[in-house]
C-alpha cells in the first residue's frame, strides 16, 4: 500500500524501516557532524548525560504537521529558542520513549494515548552535554495542549513536507566555545527553527526522505 509521502502513515512506514543496532554510532554520518567534524574527537571524549526528545507527527490527512515548542526565556538553557518536547532521561523513566511522552506531557500536556511512538534516530551529540535520542511518534487528533508557562511560550505546528524540503535547510555559523561552529536552520512563518533542533530536522530528512 501507498501513502501520501508526507502524509502520518508514510512517516510511519518510514520510520518502522529503519534498523538501529545497538551501540549504533551513526550520528557521526548526519546533520552537524558533517558540518562540524572537528568537534567529532571533543564529543567522543565528553561524559554525555542521556536526553529523549519526542518528534510529534500529527495524523492530519495527506499533510502531516510537526508540532514545535518556543521555550520561555527564563529556561536556564537554551532560552527562548524552538525545541522539540523533551528533557533528560530520569531514573524512573522505563525507556526514552517513555521520557519522551512524560516530557511531552509535562511540557504541553500531550496526552500519551494519542502518541504511538514508531522508532528512534540515532543520538544527537551535544556539545551542551547530552546525548539526545530522537523519538519518532504519529499522533492521532483529538488531543488539546496547554503550554506549561515555566517552560514553554508558544506551541505551534509546521508542515512535514516543509520540514523534509532540502531547499529549506538553510545554513548558517556563529563562535561557541571559542570556535566556529556551522548549523542549520529553517525559518518558518516569522519563527527560527536552528541549533539542535534543526538539526535533528536534518537528521530525519537524511535518515527517511533523502
Amino acid at each position: 500500500m501507498s501513502f501520501p509521502p508526507y502524509s502520518a502513515a508514510e512517516f510511519r512506514r518510514r520510520a518502522m524501516q529503519q534498523t538501529l543496532t545497538l551501540g549504533d554510532e551513526s550520528w557521526r554520518d548526519h546533520g552537524d557532524s558533517l558540518l562540524n567534524p572537528s568537534v567529532i574527537p571533543h564529543l567522543e571524549g565528553m561524559h554525555l548525560r542521556d536526553a529523549a526528545v519526542l518528534i510529534p507527527v500529527v495524523d492530519d490527512g495527506e499533510e502531516a504537521r510537526v508540532i514545535f515548542t518556543q521555550r520561555t526565556t527564563t529556561m536556564r538553557k537554551h532560552s527562548g529558542q524552538v525545541a522539540f518536547p523533551g528533557g533528560a532521561v530520569d531514573d524512573e523513566d522505563a525507556d526514552v520513549e517513555a521520557a519522551a511522552m512524560r516530557e511531552a506531557e509535562e511540557e504541553i500536556s500531550l496526552d500519551r494515548r494519542f502518541v504511538e511512538p514508531v522508532g528512534r534516530l540515532p543520538q544527537y551529540k551535544a556539545l551542551s552535554g547530552f546525548s539526545i535520542t530522537p523519538v519518532l511518534a504519529v499522533v492521532q487528533p483529538g488531543f488539546e495542549l496547554i503550554a506549561n508557562p515555566d517552560e514553554v511560550e508558544a506551541v505551534f505546528d509546521v508542515p512535514l513536507s516543509f520540514l523534509m524540503d532540502p531547499r529549506n535547510h538553510e545554513r548558517g555559523s556563529g563562535v561557541w566555545l571559542g570556535a566556529e561552529r556551522h548549523y542549520y536552520r529553517l525559518p518558518y512563518e516569522g519563527r527560527n527553527i536552528w541549533g539542535i533542533t534543526a538539526g535533528i530536522v536534518r537528521m530525519i530528512y537524511e535518515r527517511l526522505y533523502a
